[in-house]
């Protein structure tokens, strides 16, 4: 289970549990695009892939570097999304890798 530290939200790794910030790098494997993670503790490393199915209004959550947010897409691009705040309180492009559906 996901908690929040800070700004950020910490997630276990598969292996040993342990509950941390990682943000991930974007990669390819087989030709897909993926996310790959590191945990600093045990050194185990794990993919996941990045969403190609979002719609509009599909719920997120976005890793940044300086924060995780969460909202719902509002618009989608190629290689970008377009994630809107609770209550359109604000609007951001990011990188469809960092997009998590909820």
């Amino acid at each position: 289970m996901s908690r929040t530290v800070g700004a950020h939200t910490a997630d276990p790794c598969p292996r040993c549990f342990v509950e941390a910030v990682r943000l991930g790098e974007p990669t390819t494997v087989g030709g897909r695009g993926v996310v790959r993670y590191l945990c600093d503790r045990c050194a185990h490393a794990w993919t996941r892939p990045v969403e190609d199915d979002l719609d509009v209004h599909d719920i997120v959550r976005v890793d940044l570097p300086d924060a995780t947010i969460y909202g719902d897409v509002w618009q989608v691009d190629a290689d970008r999304v377009q994630v809107r705040g609770a209550g359109g309180e604000w609007l951001r492009w990011v990188e469809r890798w960092r997009v998590i559906i909820y």
